[in-house]
């Protein structure tokens, strides 16, 4: 691809690929109406600011390794370490949630009581991530082939189909399980427990930094790049708003499940309309489109994680790699670690439980990279003022001091209500989950320090013989 040769619709395509996700509909449909407020909260305190400083960094910084290269030149090859681990980490607890999300969406097709059966669920989560797993040994070509085509048939089409229900729906007058007005525009917030969901609605939103390793390669970045980002916010913002509002309207809030909450409301709508014979294509396209999202997301985060390889922040082993440049004792790694990981389902009383403490603990891994990169982002205006950025956050020193505060303190105020159980999901007794929640997020955050710190000793050693 030539320099300067990325329009602005296709940075703007790039962004709704990259964050987009049918998945994350039932568990915002969980909000009701409010669901609009969190959204447009979520852009203006994290999406927004995430997407103008990683524009920044990335037109600096272009260089293979993202965030890690980043956070490196900022603070050290030991700061670099932890945010790519925490990276690759929170990915790793992420594709238990989705895995299962695949695994109850096959359920409609079979028989919908198999939904919260986890000696079915586990079964088919394992069968489907190895499968992805020894699928990218094949390499890099292979798995973007498979990712853009399920992208495109698996996410798209079903949001778009269940956007057009929900108003057919209205028209016709059939009975809705939400109220449009102010009350219920702004939630309760007499309990901080109701924010508690806020984690799983930022997340929903993490990714923007993907497009931005192009930003360089934008023609006229100051002024197309913005306009980039606000219609990928606006499309984005539109799209999941309107399709969790869909979910909420023919499911009741108490009846939400949210691991199969989609497929839930597909059936209502399906049922009424009496299209019933098409809920096991639309299941299918729906689990293509994860199977692709986990396709693209298995490999990406390793050859990340692989970089600090190379930087012996890890042994060199890990850095084995195959004919096609494929990681593969990472992803080995990786595989058996996610194994042990789905044991949290088994400790959880439903797999609804076990899937939000995993997409809660994967949240606040998250926000944490990205107080990480707003940190980074920050030091290295100061440290290297010279170095040549394409892209540079509107208003000198004050607009990027305001951006990286705003966005630091959102994802610090959502990682500590995340520590809180939601009023809107039973997670049975109160000191499994804050046990299960805090030995998670620390034991995860310990880790890359640990093994660093274990690592350089080994080297030591090695070089004193």
């Amino acid at each position: 691809m030539n320099k300067k040769s990325i329009s602005v619709f296709s940075l703007v395509m790039m962004n709704i690929i990259a964050i987009d996700s049918i998945r994350s509909l039932p568990m915002s449909a969980e909000y009701g109406f409010s669901i609009v407020f969190y959204y447009a909260l979520a852009a203006l305190l994290f999406f927004i600011p995430t997407a103008l400083v990683s524009a920044e960094l990335a037109t600096g910084w272009p260089e293979t390794g993202g965030v890690y290269i980043w956070a490196r030149e900022a603070f050290g090859k030991k700061f670099g370490f932890m945010t790519i681990w925490m990276q690759w980490f929170y990915n790793l607890c992420w594709y238990p949630t989705i895995m299962s999300f695949i695994a109850a969406t096959l359920a409609y097709c079979i028989n919908p009581d198999l939904v919260n059966n986890k000696f079915y669920i586990l079964p088919v989560v394992f069968i489907f991530f190895w499968s992805a797993t020894l699928f990218n040994f094949l390499g890099l070509k292979a798995s973007s082939v498979l990712s853009s085509l399920s992208a495109l048939i698996g996410v798209l089409i079903p949001m778009v189909f269940i956007i057009a229900l929900g108003i057919v729906w209205m028209l016709l007058g059939k009975p809705i399980n939400i109220q449009f007005n102010w009350h219920s525009f702004f939630p309760d917030l007499s309990s901080i427990d109701n924010m508690v969901l806020l984690t799983a609605v930022l997340y929903s939103l993490v990714g923007i930094e993907m497009s931005s390793a192009h930003a360089g390669e934008v023609a006229n970045p100051q002024h197309n790049y913005p306009k980039a980002i606000f219609w990928s916010a606006l499309i984005i913002l539109s799209s999941l708003i309107f399709s969790s509002l869909a979910v909420a309207l023919v499911i009741p809030q108490k009846q939400l499940n949210i691991v199969s909450g989609l497929m839930q409301a597909f059936e209502v709508f399906f049922t009424a309309f009496h299209m019933t014979w098409f809920m096991p294509v639309l299941a299918l396209l729906i689990v293509l489109s994860s199977v692709g999202g986990v396709n693209a997301w298995i490999l990406g985060p390793s050859k990340s994680l692989l970089i600090a390889c190379h930087d012996e922040c890890l042994p060199q082993k890990l850095g084995y790699k195959n004919k096609h440049g494929v990681p593969v004792a990472i992803l080995f790694v990786q595989g058996c670690i996610f194994t042990v990981l789905c044991a949290i389902f088994l400790l959880m009383p439903t797999v609804t439980s076990g899937f939000w403490v995993l997409t809660n603990i994967t949240s606040i891994l998250a926000l944490l990279v990205y107080v990480a990169m707003f940190a980074a982002a920050i030091r290295l205006r100061y440290k290297y003022p010279e170095v040549q950025r394409a892209f540079r956050i509107p208003g000198g020193k004050i607009g990027l001091w305001s951006v990286c505060v705003i966005g630091s303190l959102s994802c610090i105020f959502t990682i500590g209500i995340g520590f809180l159980p939601p009023s809107q999901i039973a997670v049975g007794s109160l000191k499994t989950y804050e046990l299960t929640m805090i030995i998670g997020v620390i034991s995860s955050s310990a880790l890359p320090f640990i093994i660093y710190a274990l690592h350089e000793r080994w080297k030591k050693m090695i070089s004193q013989r």
